[in-house]
């Protein structure tokens, strides 16, 4: 991981977002109960314990057992998903 990239997202994070249909498909698959699951994503992402990396386009960000994928250039959150063991 390139830490100036684990900044960057994190020196972003007001900037980071997602559409109606990304927060369904982020509620569906990690079961959230939330109204705000791009907040609830924020939150993992600034957390300290939080792994990110970047490949191509996209940060994925690893936090609590899921898996959250960041568009890099619109900070778009597109999914999130629990990761496979």
């Amino acid at each position: 991981m390139k830490m100036n990239e684990s900044r960057e997202l994190k020196a972003n994070i007001d900037r980071i977002h997602t559409t109606d249909l990304g927060a369904e498909r982020i509620k569906r698959n990690l079961s959230l109960d939330t109204d705000h699951p791009a907040e609830w994503c924020k939150s993992k992402i600034i957390s300290p314990d939080t792994v990110i990396t970047r490949n191509g386009k996209n940060w994925y960000v690893k936090a609590d057992g899921c898996i959250i994928t960041v568009n890099a250039h619109s900070y778009t959150i597109i999914t999130a998903h629990m990761e496979k063991n």
